[in-house]
């Protein structure tokens, strides 16, 4: 059994993708701690719900560096690491001390997970699996691939070798275009983490990636291994930290997908491979007689959402009284029905006209916005995960969840795979 512990864990995605992975005979991952806060309020719905779902028991609704500071040995020894951590500036400043250490900077949530795994030292998880936007590879934007070299050197020092991998959902069958980074980190002493180590010492860590490695037997890619660049992530994380020169706003550093261990790096370009059926928007929707009423658009609201979702060029003034010229493309209206949908957005709630917002045609030629369970169906989320909340904080909790089928799939292969 893989002890898990889930970070940052939201209404609880990572923990229903792990325990789908789970068969009948074989429970393979099991929670054993899960923290959920949110900062900007006082009331912690997501939490909330969390609870609602998985009980309260070994569930910690507190800040999670002040749990490390004040109260660690609340979180159980475990061997997995889960979260979907919030991409943020990952820059590090020096210390006040001699000793030219560094730390992270206050409230950055990444610094969270390394100071756990700092201070569990030698009982630090086995395994990690992380998600977060694929525009971590590429931030921030005038020091492009910094933050994300800043992870990887920073992994490499606490004794962990790393694979990521950019998964576009849809790409893979799921109902949903929904294209986000996915990191898998193995300590030194997993069998994993010695395999890459072997294929690093004849130059050839890219198999792992290409062929060999945990992420293509969940995910498949087609990759051109003599396109693979390699480089190592030199320096202390403050000299990464400040480093304009490898990291600037014209290089892209890191690739859709790659491995690294002992702080050298080797990343190429992968394109999905799946051969399996596809979901599509129209495929999750509930009957029409099943929508509240509530969801529906008027013939008076449905002009504000026609010139929202449409082009324009036209002349606009800011508050200070410039005047410039503004223009954007259209967007599908309604949404299509005969493919996975659009990104669900944290703004997916309320009646409000939104160029965002999902707005569907119905068999009668009515428009209306999408319902919470269809949300939670494009996550892969079972019907009326999310119950207790608003339909607004339902909407809000889609937006930052992932698909679960995406963890599930992770799942069964490091279970298959684990020591």
């Amino acid at each position: 059994m893989i002890k898990t512990i889930e970070l940052f864990a939201g209404v609880g995605g990572f923990r229903l993708g792990l325990e789908a992975s789970n068969s009948k005979d074989n429970e393979a991952f099991k929670v054993v701690w899960s923290n959920q806060w949110e900062p900007s309020t006082k009331i912690q719905h997501a939490s909330d719900v969390y609870e609602a779902r998985f009980g309260k028991e070994r569930h910690s609704s507190e800040d999670i560096a002040k749990v490390i500071d004040e109260d660690f040995s609340s979180i159980p020894n475990h061997d997995l690491l889960v979260g979907g951590f919030p991409c943020q500036d990952y820059s590090v400043a020096r210390t006040l001390s001699k000793s030219g250490g560094i730390k992270g900077k206050k409230g950055v949530l990444w610094w969270s997970i390394h100071a756990l795994l700092e201070k569990k030292g030698k009982d630090a998880p086995r395994y990690l699996m992380l998600e977060n936007v694929d525009r971590l590879l590429k931030s921030p934007s005038t020091q492009r691939g910094r933050d994300f070299a800043i992870m990887l050197a920073s992994l490499s020092d606490l004794g962990y070798a790393v694979e990521w991998r950019v998964i576009n959902a849809a790409e893979y069958g799921m109902p949903q275009r929904r294209k986000r980074v996915y990191i898998m980190a193995y300590r030194s002493n997993t069998s994993m983490y010695k395999k890459i180590a072997n294929l690093a010492k004849t130059s050839k860590a890219f198999d792992w990636v290409s062929n060999s490695g945990i992420m293509n037997k969940a995910f498949p890619m087609a990759f051109d291994n003599n396109m693979a660049n390699s480089y190592e992530l030199e320096g202390k994380l403050d000299d990464i930290s400040e480093n304009n020169t490898d990291y600037n706003a014209q290089r892209r550093p890191f690739a859709n997908a790659g491995v690294m261990i002992d702080r050298q790096v080797t990343t190429g370009v992968g394109i999905p491979q799946y051969n399996g059926k596809f979901q599509n928007l129209g495929d999750i929707l509930l009957k029409e007689d099943k929508v509240p009423a509530e969801f529906f658009i008027s013939p008076n609201e449905l002009k504000g959402w026609t010139y929202l979702k449409g082009s324009k060029k036209e002349k606009r003034t800011t508050k200070t009284g410039y005047e410039y010229n503004y223009s954007e493309g259209p967007v599908t209206f309604p949404d299509a029905l005969d493919r996975a949908s659009r990104t669900i957005v944290t703004g997916e709630g309320g009646r409000g006209a939104s160029r965002f917002k999902h707005v569907v045609e119905t068999k009668s030629g009515k428009h209306r916005r999408l319902t919470p369970v269809e949300l939670e169906r494009l996550n892969q989320f079972p019907d009326n995960h999310t119950k207790e909340a608003s339909d607004n904080k339902r909407a809000f909790f889609m937006g930052n969840a992932l698909v679960v089928g995406v963890v599930k799939q992770l799942g069964k292969t490091l279970a298959d795979r684990a020591d």
